[in-house]
């Protein structure tokens, strides 16, 4: 009932084009979308909680926005997209 967001779409199409094996084990046993929707769970509460973290570190404050909001958006951006790939590399890819 629930649909899947991004992440998970992302692992379905990971495990179709480079694990079809457990691709179709996973669609036999039936746990493919109980598999995609849980990485899927995993991959935004992960972002959540690292976003928080990665803008301290890098400076970014509601008076950065204020003050400068082009370079706010430039590095939230950047975090952003790094938060991404990490997720890639050790959820969606593993």
């Amino acid at each position: 009932d629930t649909p899947i967001g991004k992440y998970g779409r992302m692992r379905r199409q990971y495990l179709k084009d480079h694990r079809p094996i457990l691709y179709n084990q996973m669609i036999l046993n039936e746990n493919l979308y109980p598999h995609l929707l849980e990485i899927d769970r995993t991959a935004r509460g992960t972002h959540g909680s690292m976003l928080p973290h990665m803008m301290e570190a890098a400076g970014v404050t509601e008076e950065l926005k204020a003050c400068d909001p082009m370079r706010w958006v430039g590095l939230m951006n950047a975090l952003t997209a790094q938060i991404e790939e990490i997720l890639i590399h050790e959820l969606i890819c593993s």
